[in-house]
Formats: C-alpha cells, sequence, structure tokens
C-alpha cells in the first residue's frame, strides 16, 4: 500500500512516496512558479479591470512588462453587451492604463474560446496606439491570427507591422 505524505519546503511542494519499502520524492513546483502570465480567469471576453499582455515593442509596454506593472482594461469601445457591460473579443479597440498613462490599443490574441480556425492564446495580447491610429511599436512579437485581416481598416497598421500569423 502506498501512502503519500505531503511536505512543504519553501515555495515547493514535495510529496513522499514508501512503495515497499522504496522511497521516491517527488517535488512539484508551485503554482505561482507555473502561472506566469495573466491570471484572469477565462471568459469569453475582455472587460473592465481584465489584465492584458503588451505585445509590440513600443518603449512604454516594454518598460511596462519588464516591471511586471500590471495593464489593465478601462473601457471597450464596442457595441456589444453583456448584460451592463460592453465586451471586447479579438480586434476591438480597448482603452488600457499603463504605468499611470491612458493608452488605447486592439486586441490581437485572446485566452478565451474562439470559434473554429481562430485560435486560442495562452495571454490576453494587445498592441498599443496613438489615438490618431498609428501603432506605438514598430513590431509585433507574438503571431497575429488571420482572422485581423478581416476587420476593416483600422487594424490595417497593426497588420503591416506583424511578421508572423496564425
Amino acid at each position: 500500500m502506498v501512502y503519500p505524505k505531503r511536505i512543504s519546503s519553501g515555495n515547493d511542494i514535495v510529496i513522499e512516496i514508501k512503495p515497499k519499502g522504496l522511497l521516491s520524492r517527488v517535488v512539484l513546483p508551485s503554482v505561482q512558479q507555473i502561472r506566469n502570465f495573466s491570471r484572469s480567469p477565462v471568459h469569453q471576453w475582455i472587460t473592465k479591470q481584465t489584465r492584458l499582455r503588451v505585445v509590440d515593442n513600443s518603449q512604454l509596454g516594454r518598460e511596462a512588462m519588464e516591471e511586471q506593472k500590471k495593464v489593465k482594461c478601462i473601457h471597450v469601445y464596442t457595441k456589444k453587451r453583456n448584460g451592463k457591460h460592453n465586451v471586447g473579443v479579438l480586434g476591438d479597440k480597448v482603452l488600457v492604463t499603463i504605468k499611470g498613462h491612458m493608452k488605447r490599443g486592439y486586441l490581437v490574441g485572446l485566452r478565451a474560446y474562439q470559434r473554429p480556425m481562430v485560435p486560442k492564446f495562452d495571454s490576453n495580447n494587445v498592441v498599443l496606439v496613438e489615438d490618431n491610429g498609428n501603432p506605438l511599436g514598430t513590431r509585433v512579437a507574438v503571431p497575429v491570427p488571420h482572422y485581423l485581416r478581416s476587420k476593416g481598416p483600422e487594424l490595417a497598421k497593426i497588420i503591416a507591422i506583424s511578421s508572423r500569423f496564425v
């Protein structure tokens, strides 16, 4: 009979198993070490207070990601509604707060369950843009879905600076 014994050492969880006189030791990393992306639960959309990840090479976005500052959505520019809240999906324009500044951006990747042939990402990704629609960065660091090509001319500049598509 195997009786596992759970021992906590620091941030890791250690499980000792004694099967018939043998000693096996398994070290499992803590949950905080495994999850290094957004800690928001998976929803079908983006709403206010959702944490996002900046994926362009803009100065402001790069500094925020290096300092692990929270980038949060504070407004969704869309007429789609879930109850009383505006909700954002892939390709929608959002207003985010980043290091005390308010910037606009477009959603280019979501953790949400997508329709067929649209990829699901590991994090909620956003590309920052200026008020006139020009991207703040010169390159997008992650693959962008082909689906965004059909979303209209406002995403054409983001598609132009993207080098990889899925």
